[in-house]
């Protein structure tokens, strides 16, 4: 049995849980694993991050890309991958836009924004061409036919359904605008997204952790 190691505000843990459950994978959860440098926790997670997927026999998977891309080729009977090589770039090449040039750098934002740090000029001087140029190169790949990746549900929808909302409001927090307010089409198409059960289920299964960890800040 597969075992999911992470907790359910993170994105990136959600993102694995989305392939997760459209593949219609049996796994077990564990949502109350935190990053952590402490050796028992490096043991399992050689960064020290989450999620990591345990195996059996003592096996462990760390990064979640790395994760879903195990997911595809072990269970390749309801693919979230294309099946043509260029076609499946393309998926790849969307989830690197999504993460790599536009979410991690609107990460940086997040104590400001989120969690009541003091605003910092310069930082937000750094970031802001970066994630310019990221929502520049999203706004080219992106297909939004229904899916953003065309046709078929993909790991880029998984990407996109955690990562860039999170963006549209650190950049709203940080600079007063929605830096992705220029593709009009991401709101109804997160909107799609959020109706079919999976997505849904993972969405609520956030907003209850969020909602837990507020209440236990104000304690």
């Amino acid at each position: 049995m597969l075992r999911l190691c992470g907790f359910r505000i993170s994105n990136y843990h959600n993102k694995v849980r989305l392939a997760l459950l459209e593949k219609g994978i049996a796994h077990e959860e564990d949502d109350q694993c935190r990053p952590s440098q402490k050796p028992e926790w490096l043991v399992r997670s050689p960064l020290g991050k989450v999620p990591i997927l345990e195996l059996d026999g003592g096996r462990r998977l760390a990064e979640s890309e790395v994760i879903c891309e195990y997911l595809e080729d072990t269970y390749p009977e309801k693919p979230l991958l294309p099946r043509e090589p260029y076609a499946r770039a393309k998926v790849r090449e969307l989830v690197k836009v999504i993460e790599l040039h536009t979410e991690l750098h609107a990460r940086r934002l997040y104590g400001m924004v989120f969690f009541g740090r003091p605003v910092d000029e310069r930082l937000k001087g750094e970031v802001e061409p970066e994630i310019a140029k990221g929502a520049r190169a999203l706004k080219k790949l992106a297909k939004f036919g229904p899916y953003i990746a065309g046709a078929e549900l993909t790991l880029a929808d998984c990407a996109a359904f955690v990562s860039l909302p999170i963006v549209s409001l650190a950049t709203k927090g940080a600079y007063g605008r929605d830096f992705l307010g220029d593709l009009p089409e991401l709101k109804p198409y997160l909107k799609m997204l959020g109706e079919r059960p999976a997505f849904a289920r993972v969405q609520e299964d956030r907003k209850a952790a969020s909602a837990a960890a507020a209440a236990q800040a104000r304690k």
